[in-house]
């Protein structure tokens, strides 16, 4: 009889907490169905632990409880939470029912920053689904992390706080012409629903609209003013038509044991800052399906996000066109595989050029949902090639929902860490501020790099804003970046042109330019000018065979590509005429020495003007013979046959018969280089005004040779 009782007494027990395992995992399936997820998060939870492990199917139950706290955790964005039930589905084999565990916690540990983990999870997932979509994205933002970080555009993000609260605030939108009125989505207390929604802990979100002061200020924000806008239901992302007499906004209604979506409502203005009753967009054929996230330029073309079927996965952005005769919206049309992905995309605005900005979690990014912006196709509403706007815009939680105010400044939500500490959607601002550039010349002797010309007068133009001038130091350079008023001399966007003069050197009537147009970094622009001295130019060495006026080739010397010195200077200064002389040494008769080197500068004319097309107006070419002798500069025991920049200790000598012959027996070395320095070709500058059109005839005589000797 004992054991009967006894028996008996086990069998209620066992029953008891079957019955109250199944109170809990019912109250927690219900909850998750009506993706209460703020409450389902708790409530799996509580039945995970109220559940045995003992039986195949008490296991398994136990592993779906895991599954859906972490799947509550994760669709309310609490990221560690997510990953921690993640892994007891792992311990658990859930990936065997459930492979998306796998996916899933790799984006979790993405959002943490743990890559390597990340990584590993989404190989494991692979392994079970070959070649799937999101996880190979997920792969390839784990390998491009430091990428991401590295090639960070120089955006200045700053929350503003002005807009914020610590709860929800999010998707902002401008609601004028002149972009004074900011609406927004925000559960932030004043609203008119009182309850908290069950989906995100969160009090019901409505729409609120705050105005620039008189100083450019965000005031404090006011609920939107219009009856029936804002509900006891969530309402967010709002957009307007162009004229912004048309707006459209996202309800999302929340019913007990129901699971409805979210609809688009439009509103007409009431006149100003007020708006008519809102009508539902009729855009689904099922209440559980959720469209939102409206955007439109023109009130007729709109697009918008959702779960309705036909899509890539998970969220995707489709559009509906207004039908004014019948006063209907179309079916809506998928935007295709070229913008949506096996992730979600959320959250489209149109740029101010027209290009559609987005948010997705399908594409390699930093983590979460990620900015992108896809490229308009010409006048048509296509879009195609979407790219991550990159950090810092985008960060390793979600970032969504960005607007222009120009091509360099915005707004934009994001879920970074907030100044209490938490991670709750807040509006931020981004801005690019303008590329830095200065500018430094350095000015040079041409043909004689190292050089450098002090006192040079320069003088920049800048094709917008009139010239300013200055003078090179005892460096030779000057350098400009700010202005005494703070501003930059050198300006995005623009050209400039750079002339120098100096007394005693021929003016640089080219000059030099450079622009800024279409640069989007910092840049010290230095630029290397040249002057010409009003005295004969050092040509680089030709030489020829003795007694003769061929160009020399050979291992020591290729003449004709010496002559390119001088191509080169008539192609950089097109006004330049130059007279080509050559002399000899002071060995033979004067006579003899005259023939020669007349002979020699035609040749080398004639290499010019035959070889590489000079027109023969531009050179003269003169026999000196020995009657010039150069002059060169001694120091410390070297001879140099450029002046060098300081002249303390340095001797100036001319190479005279007499004073080179001091050296015919006592070092021939010097003798001969002495002798070798005076037989050159040199130019001399006869004008710097040539002109085509009204230049002479050359000299037929300058293409023949003398009779010689």
């Amino acid at each position: 009889m004992k054991i009967k009782i006894a028996l008996t007494f086990f069998l209620m027990s066992f029953t008891t907490a079957i019955l109250a395992q199944s109170k809990y995992v019912v109250k927690a399936d219900l909850s998750y169905a009506s993706e209460n997820f703020f409450e389902s998060a708790e409530l799996c939870a509580l039945a995970y632990t109220k559940l045995t492990r003992k039986g195949g199917g008490a296991l398994k139950k136990k592993a779906d409880m895991a599954f859906k706290t972490a799947e509550s955790f994760r669709l309310t964005e609490r990221y560690r939470d997510a990953n921690e039930w993640y892994d007891r589905c792992i311990l658990l084999e859930y990936q065997k029912v459930v492979p998306e565990v796998f996916l899933y916690n790799g984006e979790m540990l993405l959002m943490m920053a743990e890559y390597s983990k990340s990584q590993k999870n989404f190989e494991e997932y692979l392994k079970l689904v070959p070649g799937e979509q999101r996880a190979l994205a997920g792969v390839e933002s784990c390998k491009r992390n430091k990428d991401f970080i590295a090639e960070k555009t120089r955006h200045i993000i700053e929350n503003q706080a002005t807009l914020n609260k610590k709860e929800f605030d999010m998707a902002p939108m401008f609601g004028d012409r002149k972009t004074s009125q900011l609406y927004y989505g925000s559960s932030r207390p004043g609203g008119v629903g009182t309850d908290k929604d069950p989906r995100t802990g969160e009090a019901y979100m409505d729409l609120w609209v705050s105005a620039l002061d008189k100083k450019g200020n965000w005031t404090e924000p006011f609920l939107v003013n219009g009856e029936g806008i804002n509900t006891e239901d969530n309402e967010g992302t709002v957009c307007f038509d162009g004229r912004f007499k048309t707006m459209f906004f996202t309800r999302c209604p929340n019913l007990k044991k129901q699971n409805l979506g979210c609809d688009i409502w439009m509103s007409e203005a009431k006149g100003r800052d007020e708006w008519k009753e809102p009508v539902k967009l009729p855009l689904k054929n099922h209440d559980s399906i959720s469209v939102g996230h409206p955007c439109t330029e023109d009130g007729k073309f709109l697009i918008f996000a959702s779960d309705m079927p036909g899509g890539f996965g998970g969220r995707d952005l489709w559009y509906t066109t207004y039908d004014k005769k019948g006063d209907t919206w179309t079916a809506p049309v998928n935007l295709g595989a070229e913008i949506n992905t096996k992730g979600n995309e959320l959250f489209p605005t149109f740029a101010l050029n027209g290009d559609l900005i987005y948010a997705t979690d399908g594409m390699p990014g930093l983590g979460g949902l990620d900015i992108v912006r896809a490229a308009r196709i010409g006048e048509e509403n296509k879009w195609e090639n979407p790219k991550n706007v990159g950090a810092p815009i985008n960060g390793i939680n979600n970032d969504y929902a960005l607007v222009e105010l120009t091509d360099k400044k915005g707004y934009f939500t994001s879920e970074r860490k907030s100044g209490n500490g938490e991670y709750v959607p807040d509006i931020y601002s981004y801005e690019l501020p303008p590329n830095i550039f200065d500018l430094k010349v350095i000015v040079s002797e041409l043909g004689n790099k190292d050089k450098k010309i002090p006192e040079v007068k320069v003088v920049v133009t800048d094709n917008k804003n009139g010239s300013w001038e200055g003078y090179t130091d005892k460096s030779g350079a000057v350098f400009w970046d700010k202005k005494p008023t703070g501003d930059r001399y050198i300006n995005e966007e623009s050209g400039y042109k750079i002339n120098i003069s100096k007394e005693g050197y021929h003016e640089d009537k080219n000059g030099s330019s450079f622009t800024t147009e279409g640069l989007n970094y910092n840049q010290n622009f230095i630029i290397d000018m040249a002057l010409l001295p009003k005295k004969p130019i050092r040509l680089p060495e030709v030489r020829y065979p003795l007694n003769k006026w061929d160009l020399l080739v050979d291992s020591t010397i290729n003449s004709p590509d010496s002559l390119l010195f001088v191509f080169d200077l008539l192609e950089e200064y097109p006004g330049m005429v130059l007279e080509l002389s050559s002399h000899t040494d002071s060995r033979g008769s004067n006579a003899a020495n005259q023939k020669l080197s007349e002979n020699r500068a035609k040749a080398c004319y004639k290499y010019l003007v035959e070889q590489k097309g000079v027109d023969p107006r531009r050179i003269v070419p003169v026999g000196k013979g020995e009657v010039e002798p150069r002059t060169v500069y001694l120091k410390d025991g070297m001879y140099l046959v450029d002046e060098p920049v300081e002249m303390e200790g340095v001797e100036t000598i001319v190479l005279t018969e007499a004073y080179i012959n001091k050296f015919r027996s006592s070092n021939k070395a010097t003798f001969e280089m002495l002798h070798q320095f005076n037989r050159r070709t040199e130019g001399r500058v006869i004008t710097m005004d040539f002109d085509p059109a009204t230049a002479p005839a050359a000299d037929s005589e300058h293409l023949k040779f003398v009779k010689y000797p």
